[in-house]
């Protein structure tokens, strides 16, 4: 019988604490929990609560004090730095509230930006990043510049780079956030398109009860602990909120 693949994400008895003039802060408190693949989970809670340090570690762009983070059976703790930069750039895609575009360059060039620091010749980086203008809408338009486009125009921008090294963990904090209500919605029926159709895990961070209610799967922060990991539709500051995609 074939052994099961490992859940994408798994955190046990997670432990963050920052060190201050006061003494030390504690920002995560014994979390854990795991993610399968295929899996829309939505991480919610007040400001301080601890969720924006829990992405930074999912991401790897910061390390636990105690416990451990595996992805996909990585422990990322016994990794090297350039260990850990290779499983972020094969691994997890990464959108910001911020679009975080390069100004002076041209939108098909933004997106092929990450296969640049992989090696791909030019020829295979355009041509895959014109696909993926196109996977989001913006086909035709490779060679126009950000400040030529709209903000969720941008935002579709950084969600196609965020694809362009085919990874298998999307990681979204407040991807709506400098977003109009309509093009919010845009948004977000983009990502649930790309868990739905494609099966990418998606985490996304937002303090939105109309984006929460995309993903299936809602996680509830308060104090650095975990009150709440449920069904969103369950999450009863969410009762009141439709829940369907359909108009």
């Amino acid at each position: 019988m074939a052994e099961a693949a490992p859940p994408v994400v798994e955190v046990h008895g997670l432990y963050k604490q920052y060190d201050t003039e006061a003494g030390a802060h504690p920002v995560l408190r014994e979390v854990s929990l795991r993610i399968d693949a295929g899996e829309f989970v939505c991480i919610m809670g007040p400001s301080g609560s601890g969720k924006s340090t829990f992405m930074n570690i999912l991401g790897c762009l910061d390390g636990p004090t105690a416990g451990t983070c595996r992805l996909e059976g990585h422990d990322t703790s016994l990794l090297a730095s350039d260990q850990l930069a290779a499983l972020r750039n094969r691994f997890i895609g990464f959108v910001f509230q911020g679009f975080n575009l390069l100004p002076r360059a041209s939108l098909v060039d933004n997106v092929a930006l990450p296969l640049v620091y992989a090696g791909v010749s030019k020829r295979e980086r355009e041509a895959q990043a014109r696909r993926l203008l196109a996977r989001v809408g913006l086909e035709g338009q490779a060679h126009r510049y950000p400040n030529q486009i709209s903000g969720g125009q941008q935002q579709r921008v950084a969600i196609a780079r965020a694809l362009v090294n085919r990874p298998r963990l999307l990681l979204a904090d407040e991807p709506t956030g400098n977003l109009d209500t309509t093009t919010s919605r845009e948004i977000m029926e983009l990502f649930a398109r790309l868990n739905s159709d494609e099966g990418i895990t998606v985490v996304l961070v937002t303090h939105e009860a109309d984006v929460a209610r995309f993903a299936q799967r809602l996680v509830h922060f308060v104090d650095g602990q975990i009150d709440f990991d449920g069904p969103t539709v369950q999450f009863p500051a969410l009762a009141g909120v439709v829940t369907t995609t359909e108009d």
